[in-house]
């Protein structure tokens, strides 16, 4: 008799790493079929560069990477993997903040990026056809000859994609006058996950059947892949200006933006930056910040002469009845831009004073405001981590940046926890785990406090409807009810509540 020996378990990793290998081999050799041999990533170098998206805390090397050319190419990548049963995983211009890009070990990441073309731009209409790897910026830059422009603009617009605005809905600094991107796209094409061509929306004011452009914009890459995008363009306005306005306590700026919006002014930006992210700005671009406010906040008005030199008054007027210590106008274009520059440029200047940072994405009531960021700064000292806080205000729409250090395996598990408690906060105040960022693989978690096993049930059904076998994206945006269900035992760190959040959230007004 052989004595029985023990499972080695470096050889049952051999056997699946063999057995990837094989698989990478089909992979390959299909998008070949379908791609000219320069538009197919295989080798690990080759790959590094799209292990992550911009939530590099988390990486992962896909079996290959597809970089197709044309549209016709887009559906046959999705048709080959398909017939394969391999995981796709859509890429624009991996600018996005959760992980919605990661790549997926198995499967292929289809980079979108070479498909950048301005197909066409009708001034009389006011719409603009491009792909969907044009960058956000370069349709503005392209439609400014006929004095239009296009009103969504992320701070990362200079890099970002449509078509990742498309699959996130992303907002901006002007999104509170002007609308997210589903306010601003009419039309998309792409494919499904079978490789089949499909059209949502029309250039018409609507379309036949059911509404599945809105449902589809935002769906984080998995209901199918856009390649064409169809979005309204508005005429430059006359004038615009900007109001820097200080405050010497956080909670009185927040309070300010609630009585703006409560005096009936729906400025074309309202933004907020507290201390912390004034100062870490302030030393990157020398926007012209009072670095001894608090908190500031950026008040812009558009239109014609009239119109913004009247809200410019009204503006004020508030501004200095709720508590305002300084307020500065700008005085020409110029400057106008710099007080701009300082909040567009908000994550690159985190990025120089820490080697790592989560940037949250919640939204909450405006009136919750300066709740929430005392809140915020009871967590710090829990977790033991700076915060830097930057809002689209005017909304609600808040981005915490928690400061740590990825290379220390304790300080990422804190600021995980703590993203986890900012997030379950602001659904304690009647908010949203998320504005613009998406779920992606950042908030899955957080998807089990902000929804009911039912509702995410109905959420898998719809996706299923679109992909049954899970291909696209898979593991992102919906959590299986198994990981909610695991979640829940201890209660407490389902919910993410530590003992400070615990106590901040029993003193929250209930709104």
């Amino acid at each position: 008799m052989h004595a029985a020996t023990a499972p080695n378990p470096s050889s049952s990793r051999n056997l699946a790493d063999a057995t990837l290998a094989a698989r990478q081999q089909d992979v390959v050799a299909a998008l070949l079929r379908v791609l000219p041999a320069q538009a197919v990533l295989w080798h690990t170098e080759a790959v590094a560069p799209f292990e992550c998206d911009g939530l590099s805390a988390y990486r992962q090397r896909p079996l290959a990477v597809a970089l197709p050319e044309t549209h016709a190419q887009v559906g046959q990548v999705l048709a080959a993997c398909h017939a394969l049963g391999v995981p796709v995983v859509a890429r624009g211009g991996g600018t996005g903040l959760s992980g919605g890009a990661l790549p997926d070990a198995a499967g292929v990441t289809l980079s979108l990026a070479r498909l950048n073309r301005i197909q066409h731009i009708d001034p009389l209409a006011r719409t603009a056809v491009v792909d969907c790897g044009v960058r956000n910026l370069a349709i503005s830059e392209a439609a400014a000859t006929h004095g239009l422009y296009y009103a969504p603009d992320p701070s990362s617009q200079i890099a970002c994609t449509i078509g990742g605005n498309v699959a996130e809905n992303a907002g901006g600094v002007h999104c509170l006058k002007y609308g997210l991107t589903v306010h601003n796209v009419l039309r998309v094409r792409g494919f499904t996950v079978e490789g089949e061509a499909f059209a949502l929306g029309s250039e018409a004011l609507d379309a036949a059947g059911l509404d599945l452009l809105s449902a589809f914009i935002g769906s984080e890459g998995l209901l199918g892949v856009v390649t064409e995008v169809t979005v309204r363009l508005l005429p430059r306005p006359q004038v615009a200006r900007c109001l820097l306005a200080s405050f010497d306590d956080v909670g009185l700026a927040g309070d300010a933006v609630a009585a703006i919006i409560a005096a009936g002014l729906i400025p074309a930006g309202l933004e907020m930056m507290d201390q912390p992210m004034t100062r870490a700005v302030e030393d990157f671009v020398h926007a012209g910040y009072d670095l001894s406010a608090a908190a500031i906040l950026l008040v812009e008005s558009d239109g014609t002469p009239e119109e913004v030199e009247e809200e410019i008054e009204r503006l004020t007027a508030v501004l200095q009845a709720a508590g305002a210590t300084r307020i500065e106008l700008s005085q020409d274009e110029a400057q106008r831009l710099r007080f701009w520059s300082g909040r567009k440029n908000a994550f690159p200047a985190t990025g120089r004073i820490s080697p790592d940072y989560l940037c949250m994405d919640a939204s909450i009531p405006r009136k919750a405001l300066a709740t929430m960021l005392a809140a915020i700064a009871r967590m710090e000292g829990e977790f033991g981590l700076r915060c830097c806080n930057v809002f689209h205000a005017g909304d609600g729409n808040m981005h915490p940046l928690i400061l740590f250090d990825a290379n220390d395996p304790d300080e990422l598990h804190r600021a995980e926890a703590f993203g986890n408690a900012i997030l379950t906060a602001a659904v304690g105040l009647g908010g949203s785990i998320t504005g613009e960022h998406g779920v992606g693989v950042e908030k899955l978690d957080a998807m089990c406090v902000q929804f009911t096993d039912t509702e995410r049930a109905q959420m898998l059904a719809f996706k299923a409807a679109f992909d049954p076998e899970g291909r696209l994206n898979p593991g992102k945006a919906i959590p299986m009810l198994a990981r909610c269900g695991e979640l829940r035992t201890p209660p407490a760190q389902a919910m993410g509540q530590t003992p400070a959040l615990r106590e901040a959230l029993a003193t929250l007004p209930r709104f």
